[in-house]
């Protein structure tokens, strides 16, 4: 597994337990924070894909 794919492995984990803890906060300030955090997880994720598959492509 290159480096790439490590990191958007990591990106993947994170989004998935950022988004756990938004399901289970019962305070709203914590559910939206980790909601935007799930999000940003989410496009960093979207962002390693891309990367890596222009590298595939060159």
């Amino acid at each position: 597994m290159t480096h790439l794919e490590d990191r958007l492995e990591r990106f993947e984990t994170l989004t998935a337990e950022c988004e756990l803890i938004t399901k289970l906060a019962t305070d709203s300030t914590k559910r939206e924070f980790y909601l935007k955090l799930s999000e940003q997880y989410r496009q960093l994720a979207a962002e390693m894909r891309q990367a890596i598959a222009t590298k595939a492509a060159a």
